[in-house]
């Protein structure tokens, strides 16, 4: 029988004006993302993510030390808790991206994963950090991610992490794709002009090149302190074809859900053998700084 698993990403607008506390965003963003959870609980959904940092605007379109208060602890952190409870509710497999605060002053992008049954079974750190304009001040606030390419092996399948300009860098896809991933989650926060063409080229070539599904996540429409542009939603799951099997509106809230298909995995490896074909003989050039 073929092993079908119900996977859900949920992308939404911030909740509350970025003049409001802290506190009161997290509270917003909160309660609008939990509408969403218990959605996906009552369709069945057994893995489910939500957009990057989540739990607040995208702050790094300024340099404001104002947004390091946004960070909390993973996993003792009130939303990994609130979230494992979740979890164990709905028996699902929840991808929680947050602003991390490993020791004062570090801070990491950061996405925890947690078991179907409520189990914290680790964490992925955004390895590469942008510092770009016109709003990309990423390194102002997160460290570059130090615990490499983690798959965790939950109850409904084997899970990898990407987060949002890791999606341009095909290496740490391919290490994903080699430590067993079957599936990868991207929470992103983009917005229209160039990476919109991108969006919809590189994670479904990842997902070719090494035969996984890949769930990626968008927020959706205009918030400060980015005053530039769209974040155009378009959520959607490819399959290791390429194919896009599922994709969400580009500016409503909601919880986009589709099976999956896992078996599908091992029928595209089978047929197209790049694992097997890889040179890495050859490929020590590829990681000389």
């Amino acid at each position: 029988m073929s092993k079908i698993v119900k996977c859900g990403l949920i992308q939404t607008k911030l909740a509350v004006d970025t003049s409001e506390s802290l506190e009161k965003i997290r509270e917003a963003q909160l309660e609008r993302t939990l509408q969403y959870v218990d959605q996906a609980g009552a369709e069945g959904v057994q893995m489910l993510c939500m957009q990057e940092i989540f739990t607040g605007p995208y702050f790094c379109a300024e340099q404001n030390p104002r947004w390091y208060d946004a960070v909390e602890r993973i996993p003792d952190g009130p939303t990994t808790k609130l979230m494992q409870e979740y979890a164990r509710k709905y028996n699902m497999v929840i991808v929680v991206p947050l602003y991390e605060e490993e020791d004062a002053g570090v801070y990491y992008n950061t996405a925890a994963v947690i078991d179907a049954d409520g189990t914290y079974l680790g964490k992925y750190r955004k390895s590469h950090i942008p510092h770009t304009a016109p709003g990309f001040w990423e390194k102002y606030y997160f460290r570059p991610g130090n615990l490499g390419y983690p798959v965790f092996h939950t109850m409904h399948g084997k899970v990898g992490v990407y987060i949002c300009y890791d999606r341009h860098f095909p290496e740490g896809a391919r290490e994903l794709g080699l430590n067993g991933a079957e599936i990868v989650f991207n929470p992103s926060a983009t917005v229209a002009g160039l990476s919109e063409y991108l969006w919809k080229l590189e994670q479904p070539a990842h997902a070719v090149a090494n035969g996984y599904f890949v769930g990626a996540i968008n927020r959706v429409g205009f918030e400060a302190p980015w005053n530039i542009g769209e974040f155009y939603g378009q959520s959607y799951f490819c399959d290791p074809r390429g194919q896009i099997v599922a994709q969400a509106s580009r500016d409503r809230d909601e919880v986009l859900t589709t099976d999956l298909d896992l078996d599908l995995i091992a029928e595209v490896r089978k047929t197209w053998q790049f694992f097997r074909d890889r040179r890495p003989d050859m490929y020590e050039s590829l990681v000389k700084a």
